[in-house]
């Protein structure tokens, strides 16, 4: 009996919420609308751009920045920043078409983490479409190495997910690492909540650079020192290496596709997430699309292959 196809996902109606950039201090009103299938994700700045707006394809290409954010946009034109977290949620509950309106430059933080935003999904609804999911399907092992004992990869496996390690010469953060098989369950339940975060002696530096002025303890885990400075604490003993995930799910989410393969990331940032993105796609044979079928489900963690099993891609 041949498999059943998995259809793509859109949003059931549309949902808004309001709150505040935490680069450009602005605030915005952001609306999430459902959109046609194959259309992709899209950010609309309805704030510039005459009638209608203007519209930016969330994909690899029109990466503009990716300095402490992910920025989209032509270079002198209207960009949109901070996607990484919205396009995490988006890629956890497995929206492959939406139209994100913004009447500012910058995605709300919210608390600095994905969680709002999968609130959000939840509440607009999630419908299926007539038409086929397809997937990036891994078929050789790339890594990039950025220098200083930062590195990232792509390997081939059945399913998506991803590992991270960090170090930090700080006893609040440390040594951590993680890895995790990225479904929907999942990644809300472990990966979602987890928030941004930066160091106090920094902030003076990063505004003046007219970076973080609207970061507040409201919306970042923020480090002084050896404490941590939030009332609260931290929502995960590791929330720092689980926040460096969903930044990289986001960033990902950004091949215009869902991968199966497992990303390792080391040391890691935004800029180098997308410089493997940029690799990947250089390289055609290094992958294929494939439809997704209900038979082709996200394998546990555990049953990932060895970062090392595979052979590297050829140019």
């Amino acid at each position: 009996m041949p498999a059943l196809a998995v259809r793509q996902k859109t949003l059931k109606t549309s949902i808004s919420c309001t709150g505040i950039g935490v680069h450009s201090g602005s605030r915005v009103t952001m609306w999430l609308h459902p959109a046609e299938p194959s259309s992709g994700i899209v950010f609309r700045r309805s704030d510039v751009g005459g009638v209608g707006g203007a519209r930016i394809q969330a994909e690899w290409r029109n990466v503009a920045n990716a300095k402490l954010c992910t920025a989209l946009g032509e270079a002198g034109g209207p960009q949109v920043a901070t996607v990484e977290h919205l396009m995490a949620a988006l890629c956890g509950c497995e929206i492959d078409n939406a139209i994100v309106e913004l009447n500012g430059p910058e995605v709300p933080i919210m608390d600095g983490s994905a969680a709002p935003f999968v609130f959000l999904i939840e509440c607009a609804g999630i419908v299926e479409q007539p038409a086929p999911r397809r997937a990036i399907q891994l078929l050789h092992r790339l890594s990039v190495d950025g220098g200083d004992g930062r590195v990232v990869s792509l390997t081939p496996a059945p399913g998506f997910s991803a590992s991270f390690e960090i170090d930090f010469d700080n006893a609040a953060i440390a040594h951590q690492e993680y890895v995790i098989s990225v479904h929907p369950s999942t990644f809300k339940a472990e990966i979602a909540r987890a928030r941004t975060f930066g160091f106090a002696h920094e902030i003076d530096g990063l505004r003046a650079a007219g970076l973080a002025r609207g970061g507040s303890l409201e919306n970042a885990v923020v480090i002084s020192g050896n404490r941590i400075l939030n009332r609260d604490g931290l929502r995960y003993d590791d929330e720092f290496v689980r926040h460096k995930i969903l930044d990289g799910v986001g960033d990902l989410y950004l091949a215009g596709a869902p991968l199966l393969g497992h990303f390792h990331g080391l040391r890691s940032g935004h800029s180098l997430n997308h410089h493997l993105l940029r690799t990947l796609f250089a390289r055609p044979k290094a992958w294929r699309y494939v439809e997704l079928a209900v038979d082709r489900l996200v394998a546990p963690a555990a049953a990932h292959p060895a970062l090392g099993a595979y052979p590297a891609a050829g140019d």
